[in-house]
């Protein structure tokens, strides 16, 4: 599985950042890449996303919600993904650090996507953190 880290410092406190992040179906307001955000019920959701040109469905479930320090996912159908946002507190406000697993078994797409996928995530998780602290 190859893994991404990313994170940001928000000038709120944890409890208001947490708020804003665990309301998942929000996220379709958070990034231009996430057409869609389905609750399927008991901390499932389906998610709709265009990126490196192609369209991608999957199902996540949130696997750990404590507020305000962690919030974590798993797939459970599409591209096999584990992700966690952990909350710390600092004098500026909130660290946000973002950590993404992920796993594709086609390697002509994995290709395609390894050389696209870091710099994007990056991209789309500063443009979700950035979003998030305009709602603050």
């Amino acid at each position: 599985m190859a893994i991404i880290e990313h994170s940001a410092t928000l000038a709120a406190p944890p409890e208001r950042v947490f708020s804003l992040l665990e309301r998942v179906e929000d996220f379709v307001d958070y990034s231009d890449l996430i057409r869609a955000i389905e609750p399927l019920g008991d901390g499932r959701y389906r998610w709709y996303v265009h990126a490196v040109g192609m369209d991608w469905t999957f199902e996540v479930a949130i696997t750990e919600s404590r507020a305000p320090e962690v919030l974590a996912w798993e797939s459970l159908s599409g591209v096999h993904n584990r992700g966690r946002y952990r909350l710390t507190p600092v004098s500026e406000g909130t660290e946000v650090a973002l950590t993404l697993e992920y796993e594709i078994k086609n390697r002509l797409v994995e290709k395609a996507v390894n050389r696209a996928v870091r710099p994007l995530v990056n991209r789309v998780s500063q443009q979700i953190l950035d979003r998030v602290e305009d709602r603050l």
